[in-house]
């Protein structure tokens, strides 16, 4: 390693102001920091040091992830494998990672594309964050998603969700709900139509010989459910229950089948104190309370589902987890953090029992109380200011 650094310390001055290469300074940078401790000290003054930086706070929710992408790649395997009579770990796992993990890579490299191309030209260093959102976004997509929408989807997420306010930590809405709702009212059938993890007549290749894996997850079903039914005995008639969904074993986005994962990495964000538990027990609470109110008034199937139901079924567990948290795109006020996830889970409930055409309402909630953020932020501090004064 000494020698590697010795040789790389070399060349540092090409890219250094005044250097040939000066413009590529951020990709330099980027590989510096990466592989090694910083050269940059403080020279006078008192500093206050702390062992969490950006980068290891990025890192850490990618570690967070981990346990979502491996369950999403078994569960892809699994769907497949099940239809195709081969059933075996090591059959799961390899024809689930041939759906799965070109999605992450092309996420990353078409996204990195765009991060290193606005640090060149602002002259500013490759962020972290876009380690969080590359991973981010590949899971909210399902494993039969064409690989050049996912490089058109994590474009406009970048540029138009994040780039164009500024980069990391100036975006108003999270990064890769942005990619993903730029992709879903582009191209709804590929991702909630009959292309969802494939079907004989217009399925992707890789899925094209497999009659019969498409399904309609457990939300969809709950939905359809007529008036004055069961929605409980209809999603056990198609094969859906409690176990199957705290398990993951459903059709639906790579990485927000299993509850059981995503209890894995709050844990990790909790631990580590990178996520916030205030936001993620205020948006649990948003989503029971509607959950409440529609039993007493509400008439639909879905309505009188018991709320709890609503914690398990279709991406709340991971939205809840990992999105509604994001630090930048999220309320920062301690108060403001209570109202927001509130927020959000109440209208994850209003969008599930009104709306027929888009029932998961986890992605539209997020995006809704991210917009909102500020506004409830800044009447929390004004608040906050008005009983001052009067004590004063």
């Amino acid at each position: 390693m000494k020698f590697i650094l010795k040789k790389h310390d070399e060349i540092r001055h090409l890219f250094e102001k005044g250097g040939k290469l000066a413009k590529l300074w951020p990709l330099f940078d980027a590989q510096d920091t990466f592989m090694f401790t910083p050269a940059e000290t403080t020279h006078s003054g008192a500093h206050v040091r702390d062992a969490i930086d950006l980068k290891r706070v990025m890192i850490t929710v990618v570690l967070a992830l981990i346990p979502c992408l491996l369950f999403g790649i078994y569960n892809a395997g699994y769907h497949y494998a099940d239809h195709a009579g081969d059933t075996s770990l090591m059959t799961i796992m390899i024809r689930g990672s041939w759906m799965v993990i070109p999605i992450v890579l092309v996420s990353y490299i078409a996204g990195g594309v765009w991060e290193v191309l606005f640090s060149c030209v602002r002259r500013h260093e490759i962020n972290e964050g876009f380690l969080v959102t590359g991973m981010l976004f590949p899971l909210t997509l399902p494993p039969t998603i064409p690989l050049w929408q996912v490089a058109l989807g994590i474009s406009f997420g970048v540029v138009i969700g994040k780039e164009v306010f500024g980069g990391t930590g100036m975006n108003i809405l999270n990064p890769a709900l942005t990619a993903r709702a730029f992709l879903f009212f582009s191209y709804p059938k590929w991702i909630i139509g009959d292309n969802v993890w494939g079907n004989a007549s217009g399925g992707p290749a890789i899925l094209s010989s497999v009659e019969g894996i498409t399904q309609a997850t457990p939300l969809a079903v709950a939905s359809q459910t007529p008036v004055g039914e069961s929605a409980i005995a209809a999603m056990a008639a198609a094969g859906h229950n409690l176990c199957t969904m705290i398990a993951g074993l459903e059709v639906g986005s790579i990485g927000e089948t299993s509850v059981i994962a995503c209890i894995l990495g709050a844990g990790i964000l909790l631990a580590t104190r990178i996520g916030s538990w205030q936001i993620m027990a205020a948006t649990v609470l948003g989503l029971l309370g509607g959950g409440v109110i529609a039993n007493i008034f509400g008439a639909s199937a879905m309505s009188q589902l018991p709320p709890y139901y609503h914690l398990l079924m279709g991406g709340f567990a991971f939205g809840c987890v990992f999105m509604v948290t994001d630090p930048v795109s999220a309320a920062a006020t301690p108060t403001g953090k209570w109202i927001y996830g509130i927020l959000v889970g109440l209208v994850i409930m209003i969008v599930r029992l009104v709306n027929g055409a888009y029932v998961e309402g986890v992605m539209l909630a997020i995006l809704f109380g991210n917009v909102c953020a500020p506004l409830i932020d800044h009447y929390v501090v004004e608040a906050h200011i008005k009983r001052r004064q009067a004590r004063v």
